[in-house]
């Protein structure tokens, strides 16, 4: 089957996450309800399209209008996109898809999923990166993963136990780990605007249907003051650490780790389960997940840029 290049006026939803949910890779971002709500303009793809109208391979584009031109970045909360297969995919190779983006966009980047290889070829203008997550298996048992822990870990996490510090409950809402890493680490993030959070807020309570989203809080048990928070996503064979926030007081108390911890608890002994925590780049933070026992996995960024070069600073 030929690929097509369809605006979000002409792809089916209904095909567009069936294909989702059958693919070979494991990608919750790349689920129409995720993009509707997570990305500010209108969404495309390069789909691989069968005569009864099903999708056979994804490939989404993500667009948001510019003076300048359409651009083509990846939203925000979405750390992977890139190529999505299913068994009866014919056209498997990244730079297919590329060609046809060919000229319908001022700027690209697009980052594929762990699962895609670095391309074989790339189109003309095309640069490709290197970015790394870290990956946990949950097969285990919370026991035997935990043995897995570097031995200051274990050694806090007995503390922990032992002290009574903490508690951990689940919340059903999401706006106080938003309002707690505004107040912590908001200002720190580059790049991080007010509407980001609002579309966070939108997203999480359509999740239910197809991932489950977990949100957890640590809270100081004398006081009751909110230390930490987490939300994790759970979709097929993964289990996404999305968001995270602590304040210095939590930090200090180790509530990350207990949070973490709790999550791998609930998930533990899962077949073909694998934690994502959704980043390393930053060596203190890969340092952090590579404590739990977590290896790094790569996954590939690909740009273009045909806009004038004194344009290129605007975003």
């Amino acid at each position: 089957m030929p690929l097509r290049y369809l605006r979000h006026t002409d792809f089916d939803p209904h095909a567009w996450d069936e294909c989702v949910d059958t693919a070979e890779q494991v990608v919750p971002y790349a689920h129409s309800v995720w993009l509707r709500n997570i990305n500010a303009g209108n969404l495309g793809a390069v789909v691989e399209v069968e005569d009864d109208g099903r999708y056979l391979s994804l490939f989404p584009v993500p667009t948001q209008p510019r003076l300048w031109g359409r651009e083509a970045l990846q939203p925000p909360f979405t750390q992977q996109l890139g190529l999505l297969t299913t068994a009866g995919s014919h056209h498997r190779e990244v730079g297919e898809y590329l060609a046809l983006l060919e000229g319908r966009f001022a700027r690209l980047h697009l980052q594929l999923n762990d699962s895609n290889p670095a391309p074989a070829f790339l189109p003309k203008g095309w640069q490709l990166a290197e970015q790394v997550t870290y990956h946990l298996p949950l097969d285990a048992t919370h026991e035997a993963i935990r043995d897995g822990y570097c031995a200051d870990y274990r050694r806090r996490l007995r503390q922990l136990n032992e002290r009574n510090a903490l508690t951990i409950a689940e919340a059903n809402s999401i706006s106080p780990l938003i309002h707690l890493f505004q107040q912590e680490k908001g200002a720190e993030v580059g790049g991080m605007k007010p509407a980001y959070y609002q579309r966070l807020r939108q997203l999480v309570p359509r999740l239910w249907e197809n991932q489950q989203p977990l949100i957890l809080h640590a809270y100081a048990a004398n006081s009751q003051e909110l230390l930490a928070g987490a939300l994790f996503i759970r979709y097929r064979s993964r289990l996404i650490y999305l968001f995270a926030a602590a304040t210095p007081a939590g930090k200090k108390a180790a509530a990350p780790l207990l949070l973490l911890d709790e999550a791998i608890r609930r998930n533990a002994g899962t077949p073909g389960l694998v934690l994502d925590f959704e980043g390393g780049m930053m060596p203190s933070i890969a340092r952090f997940f590579a404590n739990f026992g977590a290896r790094p996995v790569p996954y590939y960024i690909l740009t273009q840029t045909t806009r004038p070069w004194y344009l290129t600073w605007k975003r």
